[in-house]
């Protein structure tokens, strides 16, 4: 079938290479950056106005061939480059060395023009010596651009000491199996596996030691890893977050977790629910730690998928310590958690400078006998904000307690149910009135409680949800 487009995608070396940029301007400029670093011998030919062009020069990275461009004379010039930008002001002179270009075969792009191009530049992600090139044949470069920034915020920070890496043991592992097939299964296995983690977070002998083994074709030992998954909203996933559920082999997840979050864990990976709901758990936390732990142990990349951050009132504290005691690898990353999430998608800050010097979060989870053990005397006071995670069963005895102790009953207090989705609701009321108020609209969970005069402050304000 023939192909619709006109370019071909392609790695030019240039670090053998000679480069001319015609022009001197911001145009000229940006191609230059895309030359800096590549190619040793570069050549600008034109009147120099921009700033980074004339460092370029005083540094020595740049030759200044002069300021009149003549182009009946340009073809000795252009026959011993490989590389050639026209990026001057006027679009007929830029025109006019392309065709002289053509004429003798040169790589040569007008800036803006692919018409008289022989080549164009895509929009380029640089994570050297990983580079994704981004291309729409010229039709739309600013659609290029978006693509590219979607991409970029894909690859994780470390993308760069992995490669690096690879290239580093390419020539033991040719030495010590010639055998190409085996070699392809040996990377693919350290690609699919924790040495791949390991080599992006800079732990090279950790990353040398997987990849010996799969070239061996040893077992690899599996890891676990602690995530946050934010409030419910999949834009407040982490970078991080994202890279993960995508390499899991298994994923172990609560009750908080909204199908919108888990669409985005790697479609092939074991789901296993865990989640917690009143009176009724799944697993108890013991036997969750131990499946954690047998998991790992048989050479999985477990994830744990907890709403929120994994380390307030998500009992990650506890799975940490049960792996470690185990020696199991784990990994904890961050979420944001529900108190931030939903104050900020409510429109209610959590601190203000006029009425709330102090945030503090508390677990309203009661305990076997339904009674609140919390501290009381020093919740119940002006001048700060109490976030109350799971306090929505025994909301009417937490209002009750803290009028008990000093808040009176106009106090503020709100209810944010579902915060940062797209079903999210927002109930205003006082310590006196918000429980009625949450029978009488079926509030649910997940809902986080918020008690103080930042209430007062609260705005409407545009949210972007999925």
């Amino acid at each position: 079938m023939k192909s619709e487009a006109t370019y071909l995608p392609i790695s030019l070396r240039l670090d053998d290479a000679r480069a001319l940029v015609v022009g001197g301007g911001q145009v000229a400029s940006n191609k230059l950056r895309l030359l800096l670093g590549r190619c040793p011998d570069i050549a600008v030919l034109g009147p120099v106005h921009d700033p980074e062009i004339v460092s370029a020069i005083e540094a020595g990275q740049v030759t200044h061939l002069g300021d009149a461009i003549v182009p009946d004379a340009l073809a000795p010039l252009l026959e011993k480059m490989r590389i050639v930008f026209a990026a001057t002001d006027d679009a007929a002179l830029n025109r006019e060395i392309a065709a002289l270009g053509r004429k003798m075969r040169v790589n040569l792009c007008v800036v803006d023009d692919p018409a008289p191009s022989t080549f164009i530049t895509p929009a380029i992600i640089d994570r050297t010596p990983v580079q994704i090139a981004i291309s729409t044949d010229g039709a739309a470069p600013v659609l290029a651009r978006r693509l590219r920034t979607r991409i970029e915020a894909l690859l994780p920070d470390g993308i760069s000491r992995l490669a690096r890496f690879m290239r580093a043991q390419r020539e033991w592992i040719r030495e010590v199996q010639p055998d190409t097939t085996a070699r392809r299964r040996a990377w693919e296995a350290f690609v699919d596996g924790a040495g791949a983690e390991q080599a992006l977070r800079g732990d090279e002998p950790a990353a040398r030691a997987s990849l010996e083994k799969a070239l061996a074709g040893v077992p690899v030992s599996g890891e676990v890893w602690l995530v946050g998954a934010g409030p419910g909203d999949p834009d407040l996933l982490t970078l991080a977050a994202l890279r993960l559920m995508q390499n899991a082999d298994s994923v172990l997840y609560d009750q908080l977790i909204p199908p919108a979050i888990m669409d985005r864990v790697r479609r092939d990976a074991e789901r296993v629910f865990v989640g917690k709901r009143k009176n009724h758990h799944t697993l108890p936390q013991d036997r969750i730690n131990e499946e954690l732990v047998r998991r790992a142990r048989q050479g999985e990349r477990v994830l744990r998928l907890k709403g929120g951050d994994p380390f307030i009132f998500g009992r990650g504290g506890e799975e940490m310590e049960a792996l470690v005691e185990a020696g199991v690898t784990v990994r904890v990353i961050p979420g944001i958690t529900a108190a931030s999430g939903c104050g900020a998608a409510a429109g209610i800050p959590l601190t203000h400078r006029d009425c709330a010097q102090t945030c503090v979060f508390v677990t309203g989870h009661a305990r076997a006998d339904g009674t609140l053990a919390l501290d009381w005397p020093s919740l119940a006071r002006k001048g700060q904000t109490l976030a109350i995670y799971m306090g929505l069963a025994p909301l009417a005895d937490l209002c009750a307690q803290l009028q008990a102790h000093g808040l009176p009953g106009n106090w503020p207090a709100a209810i944010v149910e579902h915060g940062t989705r797209h079903d999210q609701r927002v109930h205003v009321a006082t310590l006196a009135t918000l429980p009625a108020l949450v029978k009488e609209r079926r509030v649910v969970s997940p809902a986080l409680t918020l008690v103080g005069e930042v209430v007062e402050h609260r705005r409407e304000i545009h949210r972007d949800n999925l």
